[in-house]
Protein backbone atom coordinates (compact mmCIF):
# COMPACT_ATOMS: atom_id res chain seq x y z
CA UNK A 1 0.00 0.00 0.00
CA UNK A 2 1.45 3.32 -1.00
CA UNK A 3 0.79 6.61 0.73
CA UNK A 4 3.52 8.62 -0.94
CA UNK A 5 3.22 12.16 -2.15
CA UNK A 6 2.44 11.24 -5.76
CA UNK A 7 -0.45 8.81 -5.23
CA UNK A 8 -1.95 10.88 -2.41
CA UNK A 9 -1.69 14.02 -4.53
CA UNK A 10 -3.42 12.35 -7.47
CA UNK A 11 -6.25 11.27 -5.17
CA UNK A 12 -6.66 14.74 -3.70
CA UNK A 13 -6.81 16.37 -7.13
CA UNK A 14 -9.54 13.94 -8.17
CA UNK A 15 -11.40 14.56 -4.92
CA UNK A 16 -11.40 18.32 -5.53
CA UNK A 17 -12.85 17.70 -8.98
CA UNK A 18 -15.52 15.29 -7.74
CA UNK A 19 -16.58 17.58 -4.90
CA UNK A 20 -17.26 20.32 -7.42
CA UNK A 21 -19.02 17.84 -9.72
CA UNK A 22 -21.51 16.99 -6.97
CA UNK A 23 -23.75 20.00 -7.36
CA UNK A 24 -27.42 20.83 -6.90
CA UNK A 25 -27.17 23.60 -9.51
CA UNK A 26 -28.93 22.65 -12.77
CA UNK A 27 -27.66 23.25 -16.31
CA UNK A 28 -23.91 23.50 -15.65
CA UNK A 29 -22.76 21.69 -18.76
CA UNK A 30 -19.61 23.75 -19.34
CA UNK A 31 -18.11 23.10 -15.91
CA UNK A 32 -19.37 19.50 -15.97
CA UNK A 33 -17.36 18.94 -19.13
CA UNK A 34 -14.30 20.70 -17.74
CA UNK A 35 -14.34 18.49 -14.65
CA UNK A 36 -14.84 15.34 -16.72
CA UNK A 37 -11.90 16.23 -18.97
CA UNK A 38 -9.65 16.82 -15.98
CA UNK A 39 -10.70 13.54 -14.36
CA UNK A 40 -9.87 11.74 -17.61
CA UNK A 41 -6.48 13.46 -17.60
CA UNK A 42 -5.78 12.23 -14.08
CA UNK A 43 -6.84 8.69 -14.97
CA UNK A 44 -4.41 8.75 -17.90
CA UNK A 45 -1.48 10.59 -16.36
CA UNK A 46 -1.64 9.29 -12.80
CA UNK A 47 -0.40 5.77 -13.53
CA UNK A 48 2.21 7.14 -15.97
CA UNK A 49 3.84 9.38 -13.40
CA UNK A 50 3.74 6.66 -10.73
CA UNK A 51 5.43 4.25 -13.13
CA UNK A 52 8.01 6.89 -14.11
CA UNK A 53 8.33 9.75 -11.61
CA UNK A 54 10.76 11.48 -13.97
CA UNK A 55 8.16 11.74 -16.75
CA UNK A 56 8.11 15.50 -17.17
CA UNK A 57 5.17 15.54 -19.59
CA UNK A 58 2.95 13.51 -17.27
CA UNK A 59 3.91 15.69 -14.31
CA UNK A 60 3.22 18.85 -16.31
CA UNK A 61 -0.27 17.66 -17.25
CA UNK A 62 -0.99 16.70 -13.64
CA UNK A 63 0.13 20.15 -12.50
CA UNK A 64 -2.25 21.78 -14.98
CA UNK A 65 -5.07 19.53 -13.76
CA UNK A 66 -4.17 20.26 -10.15
CA UNK A 67 -4.26 24.00 -10.74
CA UNK A 68 -7.69 23.76 -12.36
CA UNK A 69 -8.94 21.49 -9.58
CA UNK A 70 -7.85 23.84 -6.80
CA UNK A 71 -8.39 27.36 -8.17
CA UNK A 72 -12.19 26.94 -8.47
CA UNK A 73 -12.23 27.47 -12.23
CA UNK A 74 -14.45 24.37 -12.39
CA UNK A 75 -16.69 25.53 -9.56
CA UNK A 76 -17.84 28.85 -10.96
CA UNK A 77 -21.61 29.26 -10.91
CA UNK A 78 -22.40 25.97 -9.18
CA UNK A 79 -22.97 24.76 -5.63
CA UNK A 80 -20.30 22.38 -4.37
CA UNK A 81 -20.05 19.54 -1.87
CA UNK A 82 -16.96 19.22 0.42
CA UNK A 83 -18.64 16.78 2.82
CA UNK A 84 -16.08 14.14 1.85
CA UNK A 85 -13.24 16.50 2.70
CA UNK A 86 -14.77 17.33 6.07
CA UNK A 87 -15.30 13.65 6.87
CA UNK A 88 -11.72 12.83 5.88
CA UNK A 89 -10.18 15.70 7.84
CA UNK A 90 -11.18 13.92 11.06
CA UNK A 91 -9.29 10.80 9.94
CA UNK A 92 -6.11 12.76 9.26
CA UNK A 93 -6.49 14.61 12.55
CA UNK A 94 -6.90 11.45 14.64
CA UNK A 95 -4.56 9.07 12.83
CA UNK A 96 -2.09 11.42 11.13
CA UNK A 97 -2.69 9.65 7.82
CA UNK A 98 -2.03 11.29 4.47
CA UNK A 99 -4.99 13.39 3.35
CA UNK A 100 -5.14 11.67 -0.03
CA UNK A 101 -5.05 8.22 1.57
CA UNK A 102 -8.01 9.15 3.76
CA UNK A 103 -9.90 10.51 0.77
CA UNK A 104 -9.39 7.25 -1.15
CA UNK A 105 -11.33 5.46 1.59
CA UNK A 106 -13.82 8.26 2.22
CA UNK A 107 -14.99 9.16 -1.29
CA UNK A 108 -16.45 5.77 -2.30
CA UNK A 109 -18.24 5.48 1.05
CA UNK A 110 -19.76 8.95 0.86
CA UNK A 111 -20.75 8.54 -2.79
CA UNK A 112 -22.40 5.19 -2.11
CA UNK A 113 -24.33 6.70 0.79
CA UNK A 114 -25.59 9.82 -1.00
CA UNK A 115 -25.97 8.37 -4.50
CA UNK A 116 -29.76 8.28 -4.43
CA UNK A 117 -29.90 12.05 -3.92
CA UNK A 118 -29.10 12.43 -7.64
CA UNK A 119 -28.57 9.06 -9.27
CA UNK A 120 -28.32 10.54 -12.74
CA UNK A 121 -25.37 12.76 -11.77
CA UNK A 122 -23.44 9.72 -10.59
CA UNK A 123 -24.54 7.76 -13.67
CA UNK A 124 -23.42 10.65 -15.91
CA UNK A 125 -19.88 10.69 -14.55
CA UNK A 126 -19.79 6.89 -14.69
CA UNK A 127 -20.55 6.98 -18.42
CA UNK A 128 -18.54 10.04 -19.43
CA UNK A 129 -15.43 9.41 -17.33
CA UNK A 130 -15.30 5.72 -16.52
CA UNK A 131 -16.77 4.38 -19.76
CA UNK A 132 -19.66 2.55 -18.10
CA UNK A 133 -22.64 1.53 -20.21
CA UNK A 134 -25.77 3.46 -19.28
CA UNK A 135 -28.56 1.31 -17.88
CA UNK A 136 -31.54 3.55 -18.58
CA UNK A 137 -33.96 1.20 -16.84
CA UNK A 138 -31.76 1.03 -13.74
CA UNK A 139 -29.44 4.07 -13.63
CA UNK A 140 -28.44 3.18 -10.08
CA UNK A 141 -26.58 0.18 -11.52
CA UNK A 142 -24.51 2.51 -13.70
CA UNK A 143 -23.96 4.91 -10.82
CA UNK A 144 -22.65 2.13 -8.55
CA UNK A 145 -20.37 0.86 -11.30
CA UNK A 146 -18.81 4.30 -11.64
CA UNK A 147 -18.17 4.46 -7.89
CA UNK A 148 -16.65 0.97 -8.01
CA UNK A 149 -14.32 2.00 -10.85
CA UNK A 150 -13.22 5.08 -8.92
CA UNK A 151 -12.39 2.92 -5.91
CA UNK A 152 -10.53 0.44 -8.10
CA UNK A 153 -8.49 3.25 -9.62
CA UNK A 154 -7.44 4.45 -6.18
CA UNK A 155 -6.28 0.99 -5.15
CA UNK A 156 -4.49 0.55 -8.48
CA UNK A 157 -2.26 3.53 -7.66
CA UNK A 158 -1.52 2.23 -4.18
CA UNK A 159 -4.19 3.88 -2.05
CA UNK A 160 -5.87 2.12 0.91
CA UNK A 161 -9.33 0.56 0.59
CA UNK A 162 -10.72 0.59 4.12
CA UNK A 163 -10.28 1.52 7.78
CA UNK A 164 -7.88 -1.33 8.43
CA UNK A 165 -5.50 -0.34 5.62
CA UNK A 166 -5.73 3.27 6.71
CA UNK A 167 -4.87 2.40 10.30
CA UNK A 168 -8.25 3.57 11.60
CA UNK A 169 -10.31 1.76 14.25
CA UNK A 170 -14.03 1.01 14.47
CA UNK A 171 -14.10 1.88 18.17
CA UNK A 172 -13.07 5.44 17.33
CA UNK A 173 -16.12 6.15 15.15
CA UNK A 174 -18.07 7.94 17.94
CA UNK A 175 -15.10 10.27 18.47
CA UNK A 176 -14.81 10.94 14.73
CA UNK A 177 -18.53 11.72 14.47
CA UNK A 178 -18.55 13.98 17.52
CA UNK A 179 -15.56 15.95 16.33
CA UNK A 180 -16.99 16.20 12.82
CA UNK A 181 -20.54 17.22 13.67
CA UNK A 182 -19.97 19.18 16.89
CA UNK A 183 -16.58 20.78 16.26
CA UNK A 184 -15.92 24.17 14.67
CA UNK A 185 -19.28 25.48 15.86
CA UNK A 186 -21.35 22.89 13.98
CA UNK A 187 -24.74 22.00 15.42
CA UNK A 188 -24.89 18.27 14.74
CA UNK A 189 -24.64 18.13 10.96
CA UNK A 190 -22.55 19.02 7.91
CA UNK A 191 -23.95 20.38 4.68
CA UNK A 192 -23.01 20.16 1.01
CA UNK A 193 -24.48 18.08 -1.80
CA UNK A 194 -26.59 16.48 0.94
CA UNK A 195 -27.03 17.52 4.58
CA UNK A 196 -25.66 14.75 6.80
CA UNK A 197 -26.51 14.41 10.48
CA UNK A 198 -24.57 12.48 13.10
CA UNK A 199 -26.24 9.16 12.28
CA UNK A 200 -25.52 9.64 8.58
CA UNK A 201 -21.86 10.34 9.33
CA UNK A 202 -21.63 7.29 11.56
CA UNK A 203 -23.13 5.16 8.78
CA UNK A 204 -20.59 6.56 6.30
CA UNK A 205 -17.65 5.80 8.58
CA UNK A 206 -19.01 2.26 9.00
CA UNK A 207 -19.10 1.84 5.23
CA UNK A 208 -15.33 2.29 5.34
CA UNK A 209 -14.73 -0.71 7.62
Amino acid sequence: MGTGKIDAGITDIMAHLYERYLTNTPEVEVTDRLIEALLLTMIHEGPRVIADPDNYQARANIMWAGMMAHNNACGVGRSQDWNSHNIEHELSALYDCAHGAGLAVTLPAVFTYVMEHDVMRFAQVAVRVWGCQMDFAHPEVTAREGIRKLSQFFTSIGMPRNFAELGAREEDIPVLVRNLCRGDGRQGSISGFVTLDEKDCENIYRLML
